[in-house]
C-alpha cells in the first residue's frame, strides 16, 4: 500500500513539474488541498421530523439545524411526573399534629401564668396574716388554710410545667415517626426523580445541534427518514483556513521547520499563478516510502515526507486543488 500511495505521489510530482516547467514557474513540493472535516451523527433513535441544512450551506456554531421525534419518550416523561407526584402525595406531614400540641402548650403557659398571679396574692396574703397571728388578731386555722391554699397553687404550677415537658416529648416523637415513614416513600421518589433527569437529557438529545462552524460538505440524511444513534447525518468542515498536505525530498527535509512561511502557488484559471502565504504547521517524522537498505545519498533522496501549510482562504481556495510551495 506504501508504494503504491509512493507511486501516485511521484507521478502527481512529475506531472505538476512538467506543468511549471512550460509555465517557467519552478516550486519545491506539490500537493492538494484539505480540511479538518468532522462527520455529525444523530444522538437519539428516531424519526427526523425536521433537517434545515443543505449542501454548501455555511452553519454557525450551536444553532439549531433539525429534530428528531421524541414523542414516546415524552410520553414516558409524562408518566414519570405523574409518578413524581403520586408519590409524593403519600408523604406524611407532622405538622397538624405539632400544631394542636403547641396549641396545648400555650394553653398551659397561660394557665401557669393565671397560677403565679393568683399564688402572688395568696403570698401577700400569708404574710398579713402570720401578722395578725403573731399581734393575736387572727387564729393559727386561718393561716394554716391560707398556707395550704399556697401549697395547692405551687403544685399545680409545677404540674403544668411538667405537662409542657411531657408536650415537647410528644411533639419530638411526632416529628420522628413522620420521618421514618417518609423514609420509605422518600427512597421511591429519588430513583423516580433521576428517571426524569435521564428522560430529560436523552429528549434533548433529539435536537439536531451543530456544534462546529463551517460549511457543509456532504449530507447524509433527509427529513422522513429514520435514524439512529450514531448514524452519520452531515459533514461539515471549517473553510476559513485550509491545508496544503505536501511532500518534499528528504534533501530538502533540513531547510524546512514548525512555523515557517513559504509561498503557495495554485493556477488561477487563465494560465497564470496565484500565489499566498501559507505556514507550514506539521512535518511528518516518517518517510511515506523507506528502501530495505539506505547506503548512498542519492538514496536518502528518495525519501519522501509529508508536510502541511496552513493557508487562510478567501473562497479561492478547494478541498481537492492541487497547489505548489515554494520554500
Amino acid at each position: 500500500m506504501k508504494s503504491i500511495v509512493t507511486i501516485v505521489t511521484v507521478s502527481v510530482m512529475l506531472i505538476a513539474a512538467a506543468s511549471c516547467n512550460n509555465n517557467k514557474n519552478t516550486f519545491d513540493a506539490t500537493g492538494s488541498f484539505e480540511a479538518e472535516e468532522v462527520v455529525v451523527s444523530a444522538e437519539q433513535s428516531g424519526k427526523i421530523i425536521q433537517f434545515n441544512i443543505e449542501e454548501g450551506q455555511v452553519l454557525n456554531s450551536n444553532v439549531i439545524i433539525g429534530q428528531i421525534d421524541v414523542t414516546a419518550l415524552n410520553i414516558q416523561k409524562e408518566q414519570t411526573k405523574a409518578s413524581v407526584n403520586a408519590i409524593s402525595e403519600k408523604v406524611n406531614n407532622a405538622a397538624p399534629q405539632v400544631d394542636i400540641l403547641q396549641s396545648q402548650i400555650i394553653t398551659q403557659k397561660a394557665q401557669i401564668q393565671t397560677l403565679k398571679q393568683q399564688l402572688a396574692v395568696l403570698i401577700k396574703e400569708v404574710t398579713r396574716t402570720q401578722n395578725l397571728v403573731n399581734a393575736d388578731a387572727a387564729t393559727q386555722k386561718q393561716l394554716d388554710d391560707l398556707t395550704g391554699q399556697q401549697s395547692i397553687l405551687q403544685k399545680q404550677i409545677a404540674a403544668a410545667q411538667e405537662q409542657i415537658g411531657v408536650l415537647n416529648s410528644q411533639i419530638t416523637s411526632a416529628r420522628a415517626n413522620v420521618n421514618i415513614q417518609n423514609r420509605g416513600i422518600l427512597s421511591e421518589l429519588n430513583p423516580t426523580k433521576k428517571r426524569m433527569d435521564i428522560l430529560d437529557e436523552q429528549i434533548s438529545r433529539g435536537q439536531i445541534k451543530n456544534l462546529y462552524a463551517g460549511t457543509v460538505l456532504t449530507k447524509y440524511a433527509m427529513a422522513g427518514e429514520y435514524t439512529s444513534i450514531g448514524k452519520p447525518l452531515y459533514k461539515i468542515a471549517d473553510l476559513s483556513t485550509i491545508t496544503l498536505r505536501a511532500y518534499i525530498t528528504g534533501n530538502q527535509l533540513p531547510n524546512v521547520k514548525l512555523n515557517q512561511k513559504v509561498k503557495v502557488h495554485t493556477d488561477d484559471g487563465k494560465g497564470g499563478f496565484k500565489e499566498t502565504e501559507g505556514i507550514i504547521t506539521w512535518i511528518n517524522d516518517k518517510a511515506e516510502f523507506t528502501p530495505k537498505t539506505i547506503q548512498t545519498k542519492d538514496e536518502r533522496a528518495n525519501l519522501v515526507y509529508a508536510i502541511k501549510v496552513k493557508v487562510k482562504n478567501d473562497g479561492t481556495y478547494k478541498i481537492g486543488m492541487y497547489g505548489e510551495i515554494k520554500l
